[in-house]
């Protein structure tokens, strides 16, 4: 069987899926637009201002549709964040203090975080050289939540606990709503002064309810993923407790500031067009996920999750085991991206990441993950993490070439 062969039977078995997946979209992008219709959105929303950026009337309803849609008592959706990883950071300095006590339950933290808490780097302002304490509770044998473990894991001294939603480059099951409420749940009974924070980067509008509508206390993400719609330029968000969304955007800005400053740089339309967008754009990036999982599974090479598996973030990773097979992978995909395809991905350092990278991403906005891209650590046993996707035709188009140049396991 040759590869176009291998992709029409593929998507032949996978149709099923994708009208379920199309369901889901519906209800998303209804929740959107009654938020844009609750709130009145219209074309005078689009205009910024500039300066401080007070009394931004576009940037201040954003704040307010995107919280409705999150589930949230309110948000801060932000150019100003340079990345999720700055999102995130904002709100765990917003919240923590000196003595206090970070607990993550999902095992080790996505690598850009390692030098925010500490387990990296040194007199960075981090965490830890604040007086913060970092535990992790490590996953179980089967590489889940280690539940049992969680039961007992909340001490007195724990003021937040981190629940990162994607698997990151872990070879773990990302969580589901249904996950996450669980271990907001068990961590509230313990102590329910504890802030369940979630990085929620790759996760939204994968189901149809967001962690806030399920108890977490605050989230944080990145626009350049999921809720930018493949289209918004930059930035990220916080959504949650009003209180701690404060608190957060008082790192970003300055205490007294907070969520009152920050000129959006004519970027409302976008930002706006792209939460309008985003349902529809998760959506083809899982029918995309599917694909790849499906086609590399008949090839013989281990994949997560599994292709039939209910998708719970726009990862898809792939296990190829060597260097070489990662590099070829990663190639390709660069081949066949829309921008920069004569690029050949070379691996590199990158800062943030502990192991050098090896990345396809011929993206319209620079290192976008809600376009579609592959990368991984060039590290064992050599997995490729593909994310997003504009079109599940186009991921298509590029496996075709994928399988040619990687072959069987």
């Amino acid at each position: 069987m040759n590869s176009s062969e291998q992709l029409q039977t593929a998507e032949k078995a996978l149709f099923p899926i994708f009208s379920k997946i199309d369901t889901k979209v519906k209800q998303n992008l209804e929740k959107v637009l009654n938020s844009f219709r609750h709130y009145r959105v219209g074309v005078h929303h689009f205009a910024g201002v500039t300066g401080y950026g007070h009394d931004d009337l576009g940037r201040e309803t954003l704040d307010r549709v995107f919280a409705q849609v999150m589930g949230a008592e309110a948000a801060a959706v932000r150019v100003q964040f340079v990345s999720g990883t700055h999102a995130i950071a904002c709100a765990l300095f917003g919240v923590l203090r000196p003595g206090d006590e970070m607990l993550a339950v999902v095992g080790s933290p996505y690598d850009t975080l390692e030098e925010v808490i500490g387990l990296r780097g040194s007199k960075q302002g981090s965490l830890y050289d604040l007086g913060i304490d970092y535990r992790q509770l490590s996953l179980a044998k089967e590489g889940n939540v280690d539940w049992q473990g969680l039961e007992h894991a909340v001490r007195p001294q724990t003021r937040l606990v981190l629940i990162q939603r994607s698997c990151g480059y872990s070879w773990r099951s990302s969580l589901s709503i249904a996950d996450i409420e669980k271990i907001v749940r068990l961590v509230k009974q313990q102590n329910p002064d504890t802030v369940c924070f979630v990085d929620n980067c790759y996760g939204e509008f994968i189901e149809t309810q967001e962690p806030p509508a399920v108890g977490a206390d605050l989230i944080a993400g990145s626009l350049i993923k999921n809720p930018g719609g493949t289209i918004v330029t930059a930035g990220g968000y916080v959504a949650g407790r009003a209180d701690l969304v404060e608190a957060a955007c008082c790192r970003l800005t300055a205490p007294g500031i907070g969520s009152a400053g920050g000129a959006t740089f004519d970027q409302n339309r976008l930002l706006f067009q792209g939460l309008f967008l985003a349902p529809q754009m998760v959506g083809e990036a899982m029918k995309g996920n599917h694909l790849t999982g499906y086609v590399f599974q008949q090839l013989g090479y281990p994949v997560n999750p599994e292709p039939m598996a209910p998708r719970r973030d726009v990862i898809q990773a792939i296990q190829f085991g060597s260097p070489e097979k990662l590099i070829a992978f990663c190639r390709v995909i660069q081949q066949y991206s829309p921008v920069g395809s004569y690029l050949d991905p070379v691996p590199a350092a990158m800062p943030g990441y502990e192991s050098q990278l090896v990345m396809a991403g011929g993206t319209f906005i620079d290192g976008s993950t809600s376009e579609f891209s592959a990368d991984g650590p060039l590290r064992e046993p050599y997995i490729a993490f593909c994310q997003g996707g504009t079109h599940w035709t186009h991921v298509a188009i590029a496996l075709e070439a994928a399988i040619e140049a990687v072959g069987s396991a």
